[in-house]
């Protein structure tokens, strides 16, 4: 089952959904279609209005595409694949939400004349897909390059993932659209340098550029694109009455499930009704295991919580087997997976573990040697569903899919998964030679605030 483009055919209800989001929102104000200006205090929003679906605006929403294929059966199991991988400028589930959120900004631009400025912390994969919908939304002629343009912060490690674009080959878009890079030793620390931004130093920099800062990093901007996910199950592949259906999918703050969830508000209650309530896998790294640790422990995340791991001094292995819902095995008891997955002790936690202690679901970790253990395994299962891995796992520049299914295969084997229907929502994957290696002059140094005030500045004069 393919949809080719997503976010148009169920346009109507993401703007719904956009409205019902932000109708309690304090930043808002009804008049400007929940717009704020730089002089009515808080964070800028661009307010929930899309803008109208015309060809253009289809044409822009065209990498939106969702996928539902058969992976065959394990241990007993149905697994089936919900592909949101499928626009290949990003190779993630990103896509979606950026291009919602972009859509938000053209509206804005349209009606109001005024530029805007998005401005994110990323771990890369956020990023990559802003990037590529502000792009889409300049060569679809929706607004013009001097009307809209997006500053990112990205940590060090996540450079390797980054990818080219007209975005860096073009003097111009490169130099409005410029992406900074903090190599300091914590890479959540992206977030409190973009933040800190916003929060001290928005007013000036926007009087001084005449553009409106938008910081986009709210749980509210990405519901609304993932309610797709959950419209597009209940109209093409909804779970049978008496089979209740496990989601699994690799984490960072599980902001993808949390759309999911929301969109089964959308439905029609008697149509709801018709279906077991969803029940979740969380799969994490041991690099940030916040939300597994959260969810088994009463909401609290502390590392003395993870079981000990001891060398094997046969095999050079860190073992343990207390604790099902993470690795037996590692190379390193404190490896980073992926550096994608970043985000410590997110607030996101307490819905989870709500949705999970009432409906049913889990968390477990993964280690890289137990995903290296099992890759072949996973290569040949999302073979089924049309997804085609590398041969040769160290081209893999994404693991989440990864991480994923060999997640899944690892709670089914420790009896942690009672559920016999397993959808499994392919969230990334890409490999070395779908990303393209960056040059200095497309990278800025950012080690504070002041440092991306100034690119900010620099930027927006253009």
């Amino acid at each position: 089952m393919l949809i080719e483009n997503a976010l148009a055919t169920y346009y109507g209800d993401i703007q719904h959904a956009l409205r019902d989001l932000f109708a309690t929102t304090p930043e808002t104000t009804p008049d400007t279609g929940g717009a704020t200006t730089p002089d009515t205090g808080g964070d800028f929003t661009p307010g929930t209005e899309l803008p109208h679906l015309s060809a253009a605006m289809r044409d822009f929403l065209a990498p939106s595409g969702l996928a539902h294929a058969p992976m065959g059966h394990y241990a007993g199991k149905q697994l089936a694949l919900l592909d949101l991988t499928r626009n290949p400028a990003t190779g993630t589930t990103k896509t979606y939400p950026s291009l919602v959120i972009v859509a938000r900004a053209i509206r804005f631009i349209q009606d109001t004349g005024q530029r805007v400025t998005i401005v994110t912390p990323s771990s890369a994969n956020k990023a990559i897909a802003l990037r590529d919908a502000v792009l889409r939304a300049i060569t679809c002629g929706l607004v013009g390059a001097d009307q809209l343009n997006v500053i990112t912060v990205v940590p060090a490690a996540s450079v390797p993932k980054l990818r080219s674009s007209e975005l860096f080959t073009d003097p111009a878009l490169r130099a409005r659209n410029p992406i900074a890079v903090h190599h300091g030793p914590t890479p959540g620390a992206v977030k409190t340098i973009a933040r800190a931004l916003v929060d001290d130093h928005r007013t000036p920099i926007e009087q001084a550029t005449k553009t409106n800062l938008w910081y986009t990093l709210q749980l509210e901007n990405y519901l609304a694109a993932d309610t797709v996910r959950a419209l597009a199950e209940h109209q093409h592949f909804p779970p049978a009455p008496d089979r209740p259906r496990l989601h699994v999918h690799a984490v960072s703050s599980a902001y993808g499930l949390l759309g999911h969830a929301y969109g089964r508000t959308l439905l029609d209650p008697t149509a709801r009704a018709a279906t077991p309530e969803p029940h979740y896998l969380l799969v994490q790294h041991l690099g940030a295991p916040d939300m597994v640790l959260s969810l088994y422990h009463h909401g609290v995340v502390d590392p003395a919580h993870a079981p000990a791991y001891t060398r094997d001094p046969a095999t050079g292995l860190y073992t343990q087997h207390t604790d099902p819902h993470f690795p037996t095995h590692t190379f390193d008891p404190h490896e980073d997976l992926d550096p994608t997955f970043y985000t410590r002790n997110p607030p996101t936690s307490a819905r989870m573990n709500h949705l999970i202690h009432t409906q049913g679901g889990g968390g477990i970790v993964v280690s890289l040697a137990e995903c290296l253990q099992r890759y072949a395994q996973a290569r040949d299962l999302l073979a089924r569903a049309a997804i085609d891995l590398p041969a040769n796992p160290t081209a893999v520049r994404e693991w989440s899919l990864v991480m994923a299914v060999v997640g899944l295969l690892n709670a089914v084997d420790r009896g942690l998964v009672p559920e016999d229907d397993i959808l499994i929502h392919a969230s990334g994957h890409y490999h070395a030679d779908q990303v393209g290696q960056l040059s200095a002059r497309d990278l800025h140094d950012t080690p504070d605030t002041e440092a991306l005030r100034r690119l900010v500045l620099g930027a927006c004069a253009q």
